[in-house]
């Protein structure tokens, strides 16, 4: 049975007459999560997951209509259909940032306490109409988000990292740590991810750079993707990965488990925190050396940020060519800069010269992503690692983005260009019969 014998007894006495209907978000919100306690008071739960939204949606209309009864509310039936639909998305799913979550235009959800809620759209941060009830209503979601996963969020462990079902990364804090209320930020993630030519069409790259890409991806060369924070790193990564035949086995490596590459053959990894004694952490490196034993073709980590480093240089140097990774940097040149820094952070006494020699020989190719001021993402150069000279490891730079000005809107102006260097990967493309356009790398060539 999916009710209890109590909503026999509400439903019988639901009838028509006229009450006040809420005026104001606050009492709206309020009588949307006294219905909601209501229901789950009256509710078998362990049946809620077998039954279909729509069948479902039939059973609480009769209930909700006796549960305003009560309340002594009347509402029209437009608002009675919105009333079902918030109550519904509170028992299924994630209460007010369900409309948020289905917008695709949305590309990321940042909660300012519970009180204040912002979305990202076309890279411009808008507030909106969302709300919850109180702090208990928006750590009761953000729970329900973490439980999924397995993780937990208290006052103990304040701070988690957690996904949604559709691979969207969500970070939450609250207090004591976050001090006027819980902070929660949500990237979201396209149900389709981004192909290459999409991002040719929204003008992040040229199709002469996603030839040159495509080249060094079926060439097995090792990429680090530098950029800032939602630079679009890690869409990048998912593009990149669908030049990666099908034929080879895949190991990705995550903090919280978001690539979505296309691949048959993809193991997936994520590391998990310790557990409410303290024990079972897993970390990003000891899932590296694991990956290692997998008989990986091609091995991809999400991003790296301690001492892992050191072990995705061995593998880049060990046999797994092809293998890609990101990393928080402005430049490339910074991008090498804060990899030798986290090899260090392995504890290893290794002098410097010889991390700068497994860094030049690990990584061959940069790309530099930028999330620029008119909220477009843009891949700002493609750099080539060269080698060593003397305790200098040398780069290239083979395409790059140069700025013109400013448009009429805003939007920032400028002109993708080749520099005119001929890469040394052009060696290894030949031998594998990946061949690229004559006078691709012409100096000062306007890339379209």
């Amino acid at each position: 049975m999916l009710w209890n014998d109590d909503s026999k007894h509400i439903v019988a006495n639901a009838v028509a007459v006229s009450y006040p209907q809420a005026t104001t978000v606050d009492d709206a919100l309020g009588l949307k999560v006294r219905l909601h306690q209501r229901l789950i008071d009256l509710l078998n739960l362990n049946l809620l997951d077998r039954i279909p939204r729509e069948t479902l949606r039939l059973e609480i209309r009769g209930v909700v209509t006796g549960l305003l009864a009560e309340e002594k509310r009347l509402l029209t039936p437009a608002q009675t259909d919105q009333l079902i639909d918030e109550i519904l998305d509170e028992l299924l799913g994630l209460g007010p940032l369900e409309p948020l979550l289905k917008d695709d235009s949305v590309t990321d959800i940042l909660i300012n306490t519970h009180e204040m809620v912002y979305v990202e759209r076309a890279g411009k941060l808008q507030r909106t109409n969302v709300r919850f009830q109180d702090t208990r209503h928006l750590v009761r979601i953000i729970n329900k988000i973490v439980a999924a996963v397995g993780r937990r969020i208290d006052e103990s462990q304040p701070m988690v990292d957690a996904r949604l079902a559709d691979g969207s990364r969500v970070n939450a804090i609250i207090p004591p740590l976050a001090v006027d209320g819980p902070l929660v930020s949500i990237r979201k993630f396209s149900r389709s991810p981004l192909s290459m030519d999409r991002l040719v069409e929204l003008g992040s790259i040229t199709k002469e750079m996603c030839q040159v890409l495509e080249a060094v991806v079926a060439a097995r060369r090792n990429i680090l993707i530098s950029g800032g924070t939602g630079s679009g790193k890690t869409t990048l990564l998912n593009a990149l990965s669908a030049f990666i035949s099908d034929h080879e086995r895949i190991i990705t490596i995550e903090d919280s488990a978001e690539l979505q590459l296309q691949q048959s053959h993809v193991g997936r990894l994520e590391t998990r925190p310790a557990n409410i004694e303290g024990q079972g952490e897993v970390q990003q490196r000891e899932l590296v050396r694991n990956a290692l034993r997998m008989r990986p073709d091609r091995i991809i980590v999400g991003e790296v940020r301690t001492g892992e480093a050191f072990d995705m240089l061995q593998a880049m140097n060990t046999g797994h060519d092809g293998s890609m990774t990101t990393v928080h940097a402005n430049t490339p040149r910074d991008a090498l800069s804060r990899v030798e820094q986290m090899v260090g952070m392995a504890g290893l006494d290794i002098p410097a010269r010889s991390i700068r020699g497994q860094i030049a020989s690990a990584i061959h190719v940069i790309v530099q992503a930028e999330r620029m001021e008119d909220g477009g993402r843009r891949i700002v150069s493609i750099a080539e690692i060269s080698g060593m000279e003397e305790d200098v490891i040398s780069m290239q730079e083979i395409f790059r983005f140069r700025r013109v000005g400013r448009g009429a809107q805003g939007q920032v102006v400028g002109q993708y260009e080749a520099t005119g260097v001929r890469p040394k990967f052009m060696e290894v493309l030949g031998p594998r019969g990946i061949e690229l356009p004559a006078g691709l790398f012409a100096p000062g060539r306007v890339s379209v």
